[in-house]
Protein backbone atom coordinates (compact mmCIF):
# COMPACT_ATOMS: atom_id res chain seq x y z
CA UNK A 1 0.00 0.00 0.00
CA UNK A 2 1.62 3.35 -0.80
CA UNK A 3 0.33 6.81 -0.17
CA UNK A 4 -2.01 8.30 -2.07
CA UNK A 5 -1.12 12.03 -3.19
CA UNK A 6 -4.44 12.73 -2.82
CA UNK A 7 -4.16 13.02 0.14
CA UNK A 8 -1.12 15.04 1.09
CA UNK A 9 -0.67 13.92 5.17
CA UNK A 10 1.74 15.47 6.83
CA UNK A 11 3.97 12.40 7.79
CA UNK A 12 7.59 14.02 8.68
CA UNK A 13 8.60 10.24 9.31
CA UNK A 14 8.53 9.08 5.76
CA UNK A 15 11.51 10.72 4.99
CA UNK A 16 13.37 9.28 7.61
CA UNK A 17 15.26 6.25 6.39
CA UNK A 18 15.30 5.04 9.80
CA UNK A 19 11.59 4.28 9.79
CA UNK A 20 11.42 1.85 6.46
CA UNK A 21 11.82 -1.83 7.02
CA UNK A 22 9.96 -1.74 10.49
CA UNK A 23 7.51 -4.78 11.84
CA UNK A 24 4.82 -2.96 13.11
CA UNK A 25 1.40 -4.62 14.53
CA UNK A 26 -2.15 -2.03 13.64
CA UNK A 27 -5.30 -2.99 15.37
CA UNK A 28 -8.54 -1.60 15.60
CA UNK A 29 -10.35 -2.05 18.75
CA UNK A 30 -14.54 -2.27 18.33
CA UNK A 31 -16.91 -3.51 20.42
CA UNK A 32 -18.54 -6.47 18.74
CA UNK A 33 -14.57 -7.72 16.51
CA UNK A 34 -11.03 -6.22 17.12
CA UNK A 35 -9.22 -6.69 14.17
CA UNK A 36 -4.92 -7.03 14.09
CA UNK A 37 -2.28 -6.90 11.32
CA UNK A 38 0.95 -7.54 10.89
CA UNK A 39 2.63 -4.95 8.59
CA UNK A 40 6.11 -4.12 7.37
CA UNK A 41 6.72 -0.30 6.84
CA UNK A 42 8.23 -0.01 2.88
CA UNK A 43 8.77 3.41 0.82
CA UNK A 44 6.86 5.51 2.72
CA UNK A 45 4.11 2.88 2.58
CA UNK A 46 2.62 -0.25 4.31
CA UNK A 47 3.14 -3.85 3.00
CA UNK A 48 0.51 -5.93 4.87
CA UNK A 49 1.74 -9.77 6.02
CA UNK A 50 -1.03 -10.83 8.10
CA UNK A 51 -4.40 -9.68 9.23
CA UNK A 52 -6.60 -11.99 11.92
CA UNK A 53 -9.70 -11.00 13.70
CA UNK A 54 -11.02 -11.53 17.06
CA UNK A 55 -13.87 -11.72 19.08
CA UNK A 56 -13.85 -8.90 21.22
CA UNK A 57 -15.92 -9.53 24.15
CA UNK A 58 -14.54 -12.95 24.75
CA UNK A 59 -11.61 -11.54 25.99
CA UNK A 60 -10.78 -9.72 29.77
CA UNK A 61 -8.22 -7.28 27.78
CA UNK A 62 -6.48 -6.21 24.91
CA UNK A 63 -3.68 -7.37 26.09
CA UNK A 64 -5.32 -11.09 25.74
CA UNK A 65 -5.93 -10.40 22.46
CA UNK A 66 -2.43 -8.94 21.37
CA UNK A 67 -0.37 -12.10 23.21
CA UNK A 68 -2.94 -14.16 21.20
CA UNK A 69 -2.00 -12.47 18.06
CA UNK A 70 1.96 -12.51 18.26
CA UNK A 71 1.08 -16.47 19.73
CA UNK A 72 -0.93 -17.51 16.56
CA UNK A 73 1.62 -15.76 14.03
CA UNK A 74 4.54 -16.84 15.94
CA UNK A 75 6.11 -12.83 15.83
CA UNK A 76 9.00 -12.23 17.48
CA UNK A 77 10.79 -8.73 18.12
CA UNK A 78 7.80 -6.68 16.39
CA UNK A 79 8.99 -3.30 16.72
CA UNK A 80 6.08 -0.61 16.71
CA UNK A 81 2.39 -0.56 17.73
CA UNK A 82 -0.69 1.36 16.46
CA UNK A 83 -3.97 1.16 18.34
CA UNK A 84 -7.17 2.80 17.09
CA UNK A 85 -9.68 3.19 19.60
CA UNK A 86 -13.55 4.21 20.25
CA UNK A 87 -13.32 7.14 22.33
CA UNK A 88 -11.41 9.65 22.90
CA UNK A 89 -7.66 9.54 23.61
CA UNK A 90 -5.92 11.62 26.09
CA UNK A 91 -2.00 11.69 27.13
CA UNK A 92 -1.56 8.31 25.62
CA UNK A 93 -4.79 6.58 27.75
CA UNK A 94 -8.35 6.15 26.72
CA UNK A 95 -11.20 4.24 28.42
CA UNK A 96 -13.58 3.67 25.80
CA UNK A 97 -17.07 2.74 27.49
CA UNK A 98 -17.85 0.42 24.59
CA UNK A 99 -14.93 -1.70 25.50
CA UNK A 100 -14.76 -1.29 29.31
CA UNK A 101 -10.85 -1.51 29.27
CA UNK A 102 -8.59 0.75 30.64
CA UNK A 103 -5.89 1.48 28.01
CA UNK A 104 -2.73 2.95 28.43
CA UNK A 105 0.05 3.06 25.91
CA UNK A 106 2.66 3.10 28.56
CA UNK A 107 1.58 -0.81 29.77
CA UNK A 108 2.03 -2.55 26.08
CA UNK A 109 5.60 -0.58 25.80
CA UNK A 110 6.75 -2.14 28.78
CA UNK A 111 4.93 -5.39 28.49
CA UNK A 112 5.52 -5.95 25.08
CA UNK A 113 8.96 -4.50 24.44
CA UNK A 114 7.94 -2.27 21.63
CA UNK A 115 10.14 0.79 21.05
CA UNK A 116 6.95 2.68 20.36
CA UNK A 117 3.30 2.62 20.67
CA UNK A 118 0.75 5.21 19.37
CA UNK A 119 -2.76 5.17 20.43
CA UNK A 120 -5.70 7.65 17.96
CA UNK A 121 -9.46 7.78 18.25
CA UNK A 122 -10.37 5.52 15.63
CA UNK A 123 -11.55 8.25 13.59
CA UNK A 124 -8.38 10.12 13.88
CA UNK A 125 -7.18 6.81 12.67
CA UNK A 126 -9.13 6.37 9.71
CA UNK A 127 -8.14 9.68 8.30
CA UNK A 128 -4.83 8.69 8.07
CA UNK A 129 -5.65 5.19 6.74
CA UNK A 130 -7.82 7.03 3.75
CA UNK A 131 -4.05 8.22 2.79
CA UNK A 132 -3.73 4.42 1.58
CA UNK A 133 -6.80 4.45 -0.46
CA UNK A 134 -6.93 3.21 -4.36
CA UNK A 135 -9.32 5.34 -6.24
CA UNK A 136 -11.97 2.39 -6.49
CA UNK A 137 -12.47 2.60 -2.61
CA UNK A 138 -14.16 5.60 -3.19
CA UNK A 139 -17.72 6.09 -4.93
CA UNK A 140 -18.92 9.65 -5.48
CA UNK A 141 -22.11 10.78 -4.32
CA UNK A 142 -21.34 14.15 -5.64
CA UNK A 143 -18.64 15.50 -6.95
CA UNK A 144 -17.08 18.11 -9.69
CA UNK A 145 -14.63 15.55 -10.46
CA UNK A 146 -11.90 16.72 -8.09
CA UNK A 147 -11.23 16.95 -4.67
CA UNK A 148 -10.38 20.74 -3.81
CA UNK A 149 -7.88 22.04 -1.35
CA UNK A 150 -9.12 22.53 2.42
CA UNK A 151 -10.37 20.99 5.79
CA UNK A 152 -11.91 17.71 5.00
CA UNK A 153 -14.69 16.31 7.21
CA UNK A 154 -15.75 12.38 7.85
CA UNK A 155 -18.74 11.09 9.23
CA UNK A 156 -18.81 7.29 9.87
CA UNK A 157 -21.80 5.66 11.57
CA UNK A 158 -21.44 2.28 12.94
CA UNK A 159 -21.50 0.83 16.33
CA UNK A 160 -21.55 4.62 17.27
CA UNK A 161 -21.02 7.66 15.65
CA UNK A 162 -17.57 8.97 14.95
CA UNK A 163 -16.63 12.03 13.51
CA UNK A 164 -13.19 13.65 12.30
CA UNK A 165 -11.66 16.16 10.24
CA UNK A 166 -8.42 16.86 8.30
CA UNK A 167 -6.89 20.38 8.66
CA UNK A 168 -5.56 21.57 5.64
CA UNK A 169 -2.49 24.01 6.65
CA UNK A 170 -1.87 25.24 3.16
CA UNK A 171 0.27 22.32 1.95
CA UNK A 172 -0.30 19.19 3.95
CA UNK A 173 -3.70 17.76 5.68
CA UNK A 174 -3.53 16.88 9.20
CA UNK A 175 -5.92 14.89 11.04
CA UNK A 176 -7.52 15.78 14.15
CA UNK A 177 -10.62 13.31 16.25
CA UNK A 178 -13.88 14.82 17.58
CA UNK A 179 -16.39 14.06 20.09
CA UNK A 180 -18.86 15.22 17.50
CA UNK A 181 -21.39 12.58 17.63
CA UNK A 182 -22.20 13.04 20.81
CA UNK A 183 -23.60 16.35 20.41
CA UNK A 184 -27.26 17.13 20.74
CA UNK A 185 -29.77 15.62 17.79
CA UNK A 186 -32.33 18.38 16.95
CA UNK A 187 -35.71 17.57 15.73
CA UNK A 188 -36.74 19.66 12.30
CA UNK A 189 -40.71 18.35 11.57
CA UNK A 190 -43.33 17.42 13.49
CA UNK A 191 -42.77 13.74 13.01
CA UNK A 192 -39.41 14.62 14.40
CA UNK A 193 -40.09 15.83 17.77
CA UNK A 194 -42.00 12.89 18.25
CA UNK A 195 -39.36 10.77 17.74
CA UNK A 196 -37.20 13.26 20.06
CA UNK A 197 -39.64 12.49 22.59
CA UNK A 198 -39.93 8.96 22.46
CA UNK A 199 -35.86 9.31 22.44
CA UNK A 200 -35.62 11.60 25.32
CA UNK A 201 -38.41 8.93 27.55
CA UNK A 202 -35.15 6.28 27.10
CA UNK A 203 -32.06 8.33 27.00
CA UNK A 204 -33.21 12.13 28.80
CA UNK A 205 -29.98 14.06 26.34
CA UNK A 206 -30.36 12.57 22.69
CA UNK A 207 -27.22 12.74 20.98
CA UNK A 208 -26.82 12.30 17.38
CA UNK A 209 -25.37 9.01 18.14
CA UNK A 210 -28.53 8.15 19.34
CA UNK A 211 -29.87 8.23 15.70
CA UNK A 212 -26.98 7.63 13.46
CA UNK A 213 -25.76 4.35 14.45
CA UNK A 214 -26.50 0.72 14.95
CA UNK A 215 -28.80 1.00 17.98
CA UNK A 216 -29.78 4.70 16.43
CA UNK A 217 -31.22 2.72 13.25
CA UNK A 218 -33.24 0.54 15.64
CA UNK A 219 -34.05 3.44 17.15
CA UNK A 220 -35.89 4.64 13.79
CA UNK A 221 -37.23 1.40 13.36
CA UNK A 222 -39.27 0.99 16.63
CA UNK A 223 -40.22 4.28 16.57
CA UNK A 224 -41.86 3.58 13.51
CA UNK A 225 -43.50 0.20 14.84
CA UNK A 226 -44.33 0.98 18.20
CA UNK A 227 -45.76 4.38 17.89
CA UNK A 228 -46.52 5.41 14.15
CA UNK A 229 -47.66 1.55 13.87
CA UNK A 230 -46.06 0.71 10.67
CA UNK A 231 -47.43 -2.81 10.37
CA UNK A 232 -44.12 -5.53 11.19
CA UNK A 233 -44.35 -9.11 9.58
CA UNK A 234 -43.62 -11.82 12.34
CA UNK A 235 -40.94 -13.43 9.99
CA UNK A 236 -39.75 -9.90 9.56
CA UNK A 237 -39.47 -9.93 13.86
CA UNK A 238 -37.92 -13.30 14.03
CA UNK A 239 -34.68 -12.09 11.90
CA UNK A 240 -34.70 -9.12 13.61
CA UNK A 241 -34.56 -10.65 16.86
CA UNK A 242 -32.38 -13.78 15.68
CA UNK A 243 -29.54 -11.92 13.00
CA UNK A 244 -27.14 -9.05 12.51
CA UNK A 245 -30.32 -6.39 12.53
CA UNK A 246 -28.29 -3.77 9.94
CA UNK A 247 -28.28 -6.83 7.11
CA UNK A 248 -31.67 -8.44 7.93
CA UNK A 249 -33.07 -4.59 7.83
CA UNK A 250 -31.45 -4.08 4.86
CA UNK A 251 -32.07 -7.43 3.08
CA UNK A 252 -35.99 -6.78 3.85
CA UNK A 253 -36.17 -3.44 2.22
CA UNK A 254 -34.39 -5.05 -0.81
CA UNK A 255 -35.87 -8.04 -1.32
CA UNK A 256 -38.88 -8.22 0.52
CA UNK A 257 -39.98 -4.62 -0.04
CA UNK A 258 -41.02 -4.42 3.37
CA UNK A 259 -42.47 -1.27 4.03
CA UNK A 260 -41.75 -0.42 7.84
CA UNK A 261 -37.76 -1.21 6.20
CA UNK A 262 -37.60 1.30 3.42
CA UNK A 263 -38.71 4.18 6.02
CA UNK A 264 -36.18 3.45 8.09
CA UNK A 265 -33.35 3.49 5.88
CA UNK A 266 -34.84 6.66 4.10
CA UNK A 267 -35.23 8.22 7.84
CA UNK A 268 -32.40 6.98 8.63
CA UNK A 269 -30.15 8.78 4.96
CA UNK A 270 -32.02 11.94 5.53
CA UNK A 271 -30.46 12.22 8.99
CA UNK A 272 -27.00 11.32 7.84
CA UNK A 273 -27.32 14.13 4.90
CA UNK A 274 -28.82 16.26 8.18
CA UNK A 275 -25.61 15.83 10.15
CA UNK A 276 -23.01 15.38 6.86
CA UNK A 277 -24.29 19.37 6.62
CA UNK A 278 -23.85 20.04 10.26
CA UNK A 279 -20.28 18.77 10.30
CA UNK A 280 -19.43 20.07 6.52
CA UNK A 281 -20.10 23.61 7.91
CA UNK A 282 -18.75 23.48 11.54
CA UNK A 283 -15.19 22.47 9.82
CA UNK A 284 -15.60 24.62 7.19
CA UNK A 285 -14.56 21.47 4.61
CA UNK A 286 -14.55 22.81 1.86
CA UNK A 287 -11.97 19.87 0.83
CA UNK A 288 -14.53 17.40 0.72
CA UNK A 289 -16.66 15.09 2.87
CA UNK A 290 -16.46 11.70 3.16
CA UNK A 291 -18.83 9.26 4.63
CA UNK A 292 -17.48 5.70 5.91
CA UNK A 293 -18.44 3.33 8.31
CA UNK A 294 -20.31 0.20 8.74
CA UNK A 295 -23.36 1.36 7.78
CA UNK A 296 -23.40 3.26 4.69
CA UNK A 297 -21.12 0.66 3.47
CA UNK A 298 -23.61 -2.25 3.85
CA UNK A 299 -26.75 -0.27 2.51
CA UNK A 300 -24.74 1.64 -0.23
CA UNK A 301 -26.58 0.07 -3.05
CA UNK A 302 -29.32 1.90 -1.43
CA UNK A 303 -28.22 5.15 -1.11
CA UNK A 304 -29.93 7.82 -3.92
CA UNK A 305 -27.05 9.99 -4.22
CA UNK A 306 -29.26 12.63 -5.87
CA UNK A 307 -31.90 12.71 -3.35
CA UNK A 308 -29.10 12.59 -0.40
CA UNK A 309 -27.13 15.71 -1.87
CA UNK A 310 -30.52 17.73 -2.20
CA UNK A 311 -31.08 16.63 1.41
CA UNK A 312 -27.29 17.69 2.16
CA UNK A 313 -27.33 21.21 0.92
CA UNK A 314 -30.00 22.58 2.50
CA UNK A 315 -28.77 25.29 4.77
CA UNK A 316 -30.08 29.04 5.66
CA UNK A 317 -27.13 31.17 3.74
CA UNK A 318 -24.60 28.32 3.20
CA UNK A 319 -25.92 26.90 0.50
CA UNK A 320 -23.58 28.00 -2.19
CA UNK A 321 -20.59 26.59 0.14
CA UNK A 322 -22.22 23.33 0.72
CA UNK A 323 -23.03 22.71 -3.33
CA UNK A 324 -19.10 22.86 -4.03
CA UNK A 325 -18.01 20.17 -1.64
CA UNK A 326 -17.41 16.92 -3.13
CA UNK A 327 -19.02 14.15 -1.16
CA UNK A 328 -17.83 10.29 -1.44
CA UNK A 329 -18.71 7.15 0.01
CA UNK A 330 -15.74 5.30 1.67
CA UNK A 331 -16.11 1.32 0.43
CA UNK A 332 -12.84 -0.13 2.37
CA UNK A 333 -13.51 -1.40 5.76
CA UNK A 334 -9.68 -1.58 7.03
CA UNK A 335 -8.89 2.32 7.07
CA UNK A 336 -8.66 2.16 10.85
CA UNK A 337 -6.63 -0.56 11.20
CA UNK A 338 -4.64 0.94 8.45
CA UNK A 339 -4.23 4.21 9.71
CA UNK A 340 -3.23 3.05 12.92
CA UNK A 341 -0.22 1.20 11.08
CA UNK A 342 0.97 4.14 9.05
CA UNK A 343 0.86 6.64 11.76
CA UNK A 344 3.00 4.42 14.03
CA UNK A 345 5.42 4.22 11.03
CA UNK A 346 6.08 7.65 10.23
CA UNK A 347 4.66 10.51 12.62
CA UNK A 348 7.77 11.95 14.65
CA UNK A 349 6.63 14.98 16.92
Amino acid sequence: MILNPKFPLYLPGVKNGSNDNVSIIGANLREDSTTLGYFVSSNGGLEIKIQNNYPTKVYASFTDILKKFIQDNQLENVKRLGMAVPGPVINGKSSPARLGWNLDVEDFTRDFDFEKVDMLNDQESSAYGMALLEDNDLDAIYTSGHLEKGNVAILAPGNGLGEAGYFFDGKYLRPFATEGGHSEFSPRTNVEVEFYQFLNNLYGIVSWENVLSKAGLFNIYRFLRDVKRHPEPEWLADRLANGNFVEELYKAAIEEDVLICKIALDTFLEFLAREANNLTLKLKATGGLFISGDIPQAIAEYINKDKFYEKYKISDKMEEMLRNIPIYLNKNKNTALNGAALYTAYYQD
